[in-house]
């Protein structure tokens, strides 16, 4: 998957896709105090973008995933 590993990336879509539609709009994380969607983060995460990772790193930290 290159920069995003597919464990995390795999628990990200878990969790997302058992999410209510409009709580997929909700701020899940803030990366260099740009505040990110689940919608958004899902959309690097499936782009494999350094962002997405940045991203999955976050709800790592935060214990999300």
């Amino acid at each position: 998957m290159g920069l995003i590993t597919g464990n995390s990336a795999s628990r990200f879509m878990e969790i997302y896709s058992n999410l209510p539609v409009k709580t997929r709009r909700e701020i899940v994380a803030v990366v260099d105090g740009e505040p990110f969607s689940w919608n958004v983060a899902r959309k690097e995460i499936e782009g494999n973008t350094k962002l997405g990772g940045l991203i999955l790193k976050k709800l790592e930290e935060l214990k999300i995933i």
